[in-house]
């Protein structure tokens, strides 16, 4: 049986680890609400240009920009979004696992990637995957500055002709209890045909010099902008990961010291009922001999 004062030593060890993780906790917390205003702030402009470009296509009808135009090959690029630092949940390891089940169904036959965050870089790279591109040391505030040299090495593969497509894989924010790991696509891009009389009337856009030109400039744009949108979102969704697992494991630290505490009542407790029973023992014997 462990002695008494290594018990209450394991229990002020464990005290000190909780408040860690409670501070951690409400730094996570702070830090989530500002990644969900992030979020909700660049909404409206994806939103926009989605429709610049939706009444852009319909302008150019019979123009099909290079990022428009599908191949049929397996070929591809998949942009990964995870983190820097870890106690964040398992959206880490499901973002790897969502991203790699989707190549290796869809893309077998030649798999690139490009890094955004370090443990995705990591994994990629310990189990001898190909990464063409990383980018780490995204910072809590990040600009869109941040993701464009990763972006703009996946845009070159696909206009040198060397991947057929170009993927997106990330932490789509939910809720504070729920993060779902997305895979979307990015090249070649789909941009959805309004339908008629959807959200009110149309409007009507004067372009110069011409519809085309507006695509070649605003398609890479868009990709960047789902891009950046999507570092956002995994952002959110690892403040919400490590706050629920700070949370955890500041109850996990309170039961145990519960259960340590208890334990060490009990350890005190036989103590001192052994050291009642030596002293009676001793005051018997020297009744005895005298």
């Amino acid at each position: 049986m462990p002695a008494f004062r290594d018990i209450v030593r394991r229990i002020d060890s464990i005290k000190n680890t909780q408040k860690i993780t409670k501070a951690m906790q409400v730094v996570a917390a702070t830090r989530l609400r500002r990644a969900q205003a992030a979020v909700q702030a660049t909404r409206p402009y994806a939103e926009k240009m989605l429709e610049v470009l939706q009444t852009a296509g319909e302008r150019a009808t019979e123009y099909k920009h290079p990022f428009l135009v599908r191949r049929e090959g397996k070929r591809a690029v998949m942009i990964l979004v995870t983190t820097d630092k870890g106690l964040c949940g398992a959206i880490n390891v499901n973002n790897i696992r969502a991203a790699t089940r989707y190549m290796n169904e869809h893309y077998p036959d030649q798999q690139r990637y490009v890094t955004l965050g370090r443990k995705g870089r990591d994994f990629l790279l310990r189990y001898r995957r190909q990464v063409i591109a990383d980018v780490v040391g995204i910072s809590d505030r990040p600009g869109i500055n941040e993701v464009l040299p990763g972006v703009a090495v996946a845009l070159e593969e696909y206009t040198k002709g060397t991947t057929d497509a170009v993927l997106l894989c990330y932490a789509k924010w939910v809720s504070t209890m729920k993060q779902e790991s997305t895979v979307q696509v990015l090249i070649p891009a789909e941009i959805p045909q309004r339908a008629k009389g959807e959200g009110g009337p149309r409007s009507d856009y004067i372009y110069e010099p011409d519809p085309e030109s507006v695509l070649d400039a605003l398609l890479p744009r868009y990709v960047e902008t789902q891009v950046f949108q999507a570092v956002l979102e995994n952002k959110a969704s690892e403040y919400s990961a490590k706050m629920i697992a700070m949370q955890n494991a500041t109850n996990a630290a309170g039961d145990l010291i519960d259960v340590l505490t208890l334990f060490a009542n009990k350890v005190r407790q036989a103590g001192i009922t052994t050291e009642l029973m030596e002293i009676v023992s001793g005051a018997e014997a020297m009744r005895a001999s005298s």
